[in-house]
């Protein structure tokens, strides 16, 4: 009996000791298990990216169990935001501090990111918040357009033709009857940029009567159609918090954040964050006439856009993300030379 209380002591005090080595040998290992297991409050300091941005930037928790966070900043004002939820943003001021409680009733990774242009590496204050916990198997998500397309991202999408003149869609619209069915469906919409659409109606034999002009008026009008106010409101409101800092109110590829970067080649393939040059200049026809809406979108989702652009897939919706593309197209539409100006 001795011996056996005796291998017992020895089996309990081997797992004791192997435990305290495994919490030692692995911090992170850890701090999950205590916040696997306490609710108390997590306090996060924001700081700049240059000086470690989030102090906490990888956080687990189990569904349906409250999280309570509690921010402030170490140097300037941040804020805090989780991708794909319709929750308000959080400032976080310099020397305050601020909590919030958050449950999550689906299991998965929610990204979680500052939303004040705090300097240029502004892009890297992103961290995950992992709840685990049980649920049914999840619907697969198809696969963005444009990998479904095979879309080169990075291959060169340069208009071969561009408007003499601004495009008149209220023009336009007077001449959609001479439209064939295929250039009003959302697929070609979608798959072609205005230019290659303009090229298939102006190799249309129905169509020889019209204008080049007559053309871009109607393509523009058919942009229209796929851009409800609705939609370019939110694309506008999502460019001007997430986007103008690098490029520019008026997509000039010349925000506040990056006026020192040089400006883009066509030779240019980033490879890495750190080697970034200016955006393009999208009033330039030349630029956005030339991609379709499923290559703009996959540029967002991606990130990389020759520029070092972070990627925002865990960041919008598809919702958000076909507003912002809607908007963008503004600036081709509204850069379109005078007929004096085209080559």
């Amino acid at each position: 009996m001795a011996a056996y209380r005796m291998k017992q002591e020895h089996l309990a005090r081997f797992i004791m000791v192997l435990l305290i080595i495994l919490v030692l040998a692995s911090p992170a290992m850890g701090k999950m298990l205590w916040r696997l297991q306490n609710s108390a409050t997590l306090e996060i300091h924001a700081r700049l990216p240059e000086s470690g941005g989030w102090s906490l930037n990888t956080i687990t928790v189990r569904s349906g169990q409250p999280l309570t966070l509690r921010f402030t900043s170490e140097d300037v004002v941040h804020g805090f935001a989780i991708g794909k939820l319709n929750l308000p943003e959080i400032e976080i001021l310099p020397g305050e501090f601020i909590e919030t409680t958050l449950t999550f009733s689906n299991p998965g990774k929610y990204t979680f990111y500052c939303t004040r242009w705090c300097g240029p590496n502004h892009w890297r204050m992103r961290g995950v918040i992992n709840v685990i916990g049980m649920s049914p198997t999840p619907t697969p998500e198809p696969p963005p357009l444009y990998l479904a397309l095979g879309i080169d991202l990075d291959a060169p999408h340069r208009a071969e033709s561009i408007p003499r003149r601004a495009a008149d869609p209220q023009h336009g619209s007077g001449l959609q009857n001479h439209l064939p069915s295929y250039a009003l469906e959302q697929d070609t919409y979608l798959s072609n940029s205005p230019a290659s659409l303009w090229m298939r109606l102006r190799a249309e034999s129905s169509l020889r009567p019209l204008s080049d002009d007559d053309l871009w008026d109607l393509v523009a009008w058919i942009w229209e159609q796929h851009a409800s106010a609705q939609e370019i409101a939110i694309g506008q409101k999502l460019y001007a918090q997430n986007c103008a800092a690098c490029h520019g109110e008026s997509g000039k590829g010349d925000g506040v954040m990056i006026r020192d970067l040089p400006p883009p080649t066509a030779e240019d393939h980033v490879t890495s964050h750190e080697e970034r040059t200016r955006p393009p200049d999208w009033s330039d026809p030349h630029q956005l006439l030339g991609a379709s809406p499923a290559l703009l979108a996959g540029k967002i989702i991606r990130g990389g856009m020759g520029t070092g652009m972070p990627y925002w897939g865990p960041i919008f919706t598809s919702e958000q993300i076909d507003a912002l593309v809607t908007y963008l197209y503004r600036f081709a539409w509204n850069g379109a030379p005078n007929a004096s100006t085209h080559p």
